[in-house]
């Protein structure tokens, strides 16, 4: 059973169609980097996967629970971290990640255990007791990784995760999701296709609201392949910008 499978979703605001027809599916223990240009759909596709939009035609369902019919259900088994990881600026940390496992509903012998991993996990320890509002962005971001793995859900969304990170952070949250990727099922919205090379195991890129291509990494001389569009290593820039602009490059991207 597919963790995460969408069938013909459709978005619309007012006569602008924002998704148009969106269908795949992602299995536990894949990565899938869900790449296109601004405007393309990614993030109102995961608002519509995490529930926080309900959209105009499609169905979405969670670990086999339809998010329409059964939202709650469907939601206790989703981390999210949106654009932005909003929080609550004058709380700390830890007072934040306390009251997002409130929400959750952790329970006490199972809490503690679960707060300390993910402030681990996210690098959070020196600024723990620091007002979130006084934090770098790098450090806000980690913030809002920390509480979209709290609960350690089936399935994590995660829109553009290393924003305003610097390189060794960027390396630790890379590192953390090829750990946590083999029970899970984890969906990654970037602009940064070094990421995509780094840590999917498949990819789709979207324009327009629309599938335009799906791609696998070349197993044995490395780069991507997306149908018959091929790349080496360091490449993966040269066939987005082939699909979803038309750009006149040869079929074969060498390095």
């Amino acid at each position: 059973m597919a963790m995460i499978e969408i069938k013909q979703l459709i978005m619309r605001f007012g006569t602008f169609t924002a998704v148009d027809g969106i269908s795949f599916a992602v299995e536990r223990g894949t990565v899938l980097g869900f790449l296109g240009p601004n405007g393309a759909g990614k993030s109102t596709t995961m608002k519509i996967i995490t529930g926080f939009l309900a959209p105009t035609m499609g169905q979405v369902s969670v670990c086999g629970f339809d998010t329409a019919m059964a939202p709650v259900e469907a939601k206790r088994r989703i981390g999210y971290l949106p654009e932005g990881a909003p929080a609550y600026a004058e709380m700390t940390p830890r007072e934040f990640l306390n009251f997002v496992a409130d929400v959750r509903g952790l329970r006490r012998d199972d809490r503690r255990r679960k707060l300390d991993l993910a402030i681990e996990r996210a690098g959070l320890g020196p600024v723990l007791e620091q007002p979130i509002d006084t934090l770098s962005k790098g450090f806000k971001r980690r913030v809002g990784l920390a509480q979209a793995i709290l609960h350690d859900p089936d399935v994590l969304i995660l829109d553009e995760p290393t924003d305003g990170l610097d390189p060794n952070q960027k390396f630790a949250v890379r590192a953390l999701i090829k750990e946590m990727a083999a029970t899970k099922a984890i969906v990654i919205s970037t602009h940064i296709l070094e990421e995509v090379e780094a840590v999917c195991t498949r990819s789709l890129i979207i324009a327009r609201g629309r599938v335009l291509a799906e791609g696998t990494p070349l197993p044995d001389a490395g780069g991507w392949r997306f149908g018959e569009h091929q790349a080496a290593p360091g490449r993966l820039d040269a066939i987005f910008r082939r699909i979803t602009t038309g750009e006149n490059q040869h079929q074969e991207i060498a390095a």
